[in-house]
């Protein structure tokens, strides 16, 4: 019978090779860290980081981060459980490094630059503000951090966000009829427990006990591993052309 002690290490093992496959190598055009805009262009940004400690191992953390045009600073919205031990509502909004989760770089899940962004800006604040589980917390199924990023990325599709198989608590929803996690497709859910889900961005994913198994355009997806395969990340918001007379 396999030890505790035998199961951390092999599921620390797994957890350090699944970053290697998936390294956070994508560099902005000016040389800094991964998706940081230094222009006046207005950006929303979605991503994610492994949580601390034992968590880490078969989950992340999720959080979304938007500069206005012309700002110098990222505004990052996101959901942190232990607050509701000093507060009434576990969503937090304040200014910092949008790439960073408690000194671990974060990798990039969905990005938009540019023409229509203020609009998305504005949407996803009053959003976050509206978030029906602000004083709720539970760690597995949900509602959670990545409960928050999806409840957000389903009001606003035009984000096109592909969570990770990790983001576990992106499945939890009370109805057992939605959209997918992207906004996009359709989901069948019982709480986060059990369901799937199907979409152009999703791809199609199976819920097992909140253990993701599927696959997209950005990869294969699977339990504790996250993603195997780079994320596609179209960062211009698709807008329809006026027809022509």
């Amino acid at each position: 019978m396999t030890s505790p002690r035998s199961f951390l290490a092999v599921m620390t093992g797994r957890l350090r090779r699944s970053r290697a496959l998936h390294p956070n190598a994508l560099q902005s055009g000016c040389g800094g860290p991964q998706g940081l805009a230094t222009d006046s262009e207005p950006v929303v940004q979605v991503w994610g980081a492994r949580a601390r400690g034992f968590k880490g191992i078969f989950g992340v953390h999720s959080w979304i981060a938007v500069k206005p045009g012309g700002a110098t600073e990222y505004t990052v919205y996101e959901v942190i459980g232990w607050r509701l031990r000093r507060t009434d509502t576990a969503v937090v909004v304040r200014t910092r490094p949008p790439h960073l989760w408690l000194g671990t770089e974060g990798t990039l899940y969905a990005e938009k630059r540019g023409r229509g962004v203020e609009a998305l800006i504005q949407r996803v604040d009053r959003l976050a503000r509206e978030y029906p589980y602000a004083n709720t917390y539970t760690l597995w199924p949900g509602p959670n951090s990545n409960t928050f990023v999806a409840w957000i990325a389903r009001a606003v599709p035009d984000l096109e966000v592909d969570l990770p198989a990790t983001a576990i608590g992106k499945d939890y929803i009370e109805s057992i009829v939605s959209t997918a996690p992207s906004g996009s497709g359709f989901q069948f859910s019982l709480r986060g427990l059990l369901g799937v889900a199907a979409s152009r961005v999703d791809g199609v994913e199976f819920n097992f006990l909140s253990l993701n198994f599927g696959m997209s355009s950005s990869g294969l997806k699977l339990p504790i591993i996250g993603r195997i395969g780079m994320p596609r990340i179209p960062t211009v918001i698709a807008v329809e052309e006026p027809g022509r007379p």
